[in-house]
């Protein structure tokens, strides 16, 4: 009796353990938590396993991976990020994927009727107004604004523009500017601008004024697993291209 209680006993703690080792931590850019989430929920429903979702801006997680985070997987906003990490062998380079696509717009709050004619020449001053702001993410480290830099000064507005800006940790945080009307406009991509009805798109920048919005994901070396290429494959599948779709995002 007391060795069938102790194996019993080993068994409850090692039971906990193995379920944990099969739980996959994705690391994804802001942008994607909606559409992520609602992928995660449907993977659970069929399969039973609930993959663990940590959200940022893609700079943040690529730097925490490098440091030793126990990311499996990572789906980035850019392939600057994907590539900073390759350089570092730190993905398995033959699972990497462009996952997704999207686009990059300007918008104000819901309130503000203003329509924006993105083209060279585009006065953002004066949308703005004397005082006004505008935010997007912080274009040195963070993808959406190094788009939003790249799209503005194609048009010729950077250098005015720069010195109204309000940079954001990432796009959500930008997005969250606009929706409180702390900024009078921002850069974010369009899915962001869909999840909210406190903002509105006042236009949508050209797609030849900054390079391509590009999901990139893959997994992470250490981390490769049945589970996690499992996951991915899922990611890739018509169900998660379906919600993807949904939410705005073009799929690769």
């Amino acid at each position: 009796m007391r060795r069938a209680l102790a194996v019993f006993g080993l068994l409850a703690i090692l039971l906990p353990a193995a379920a944990c080792a099969q739980q996959v931590t994705v690391f994804a850019a802001s942008s994607l938590q909606n559409a992520f989430e609602d992928v995660a929920r449907l993977y659970q429903q069929q399969t039973g396993r609930a993959p663990r979702l940590s959200f940022a801006a893609s700079s943040v997680l690529a730097r925490q991976i490098e440091q030793g985070a126990p990311a499996a997987i990572f789906a980035s906003a850019d392939e600057q990020w994907m590539d900073y990490l390759q350089t570092r062998q730190l993905i398995v380079a033959d699972t990497r994927r462009a996952l997704l696509g999207n686009r990059l717009v300007l918008v104000v709050p819901a309130a503000n009727p203003v329509r924006a004619e993105l083209k060279p020449g585009f006065d953002l001053a004066a949308l703005l107004g004397a005082d006004g702001r505008w935010v997007t993410g912080d274009p040195t480290n963070v993808p959406v604004g190094r788009y939003a830099q790249q799209a503005l000064t194609a048009l010729g507005a950077w250098a005015a523009a720069e010195k109204r800006l309000v940079r954001a940790e990432n796009v959500r945080v930008a997005l969250a500017f606009v929706e409180r009307g702390e900024a009078a406009a921002g850069v974010v991509y369009e899915t962001d601008a869909a999840v909210t009805p406190k903002v509105r798109v006042a236009g949508v920048f050209p797609a030849d004024s900054h390079a391509p919005i590009v999901y990139p994901v893959a997994i992470i070396a250490g981390h490769d697993s049945p589970s996690a290429r499992e996951l991915l494959r899922y990611l890739q599948g018509a169900e998660a291209a379906a919600v993807f779709r949904k939410y705005g995002f073009s799929v690769r």
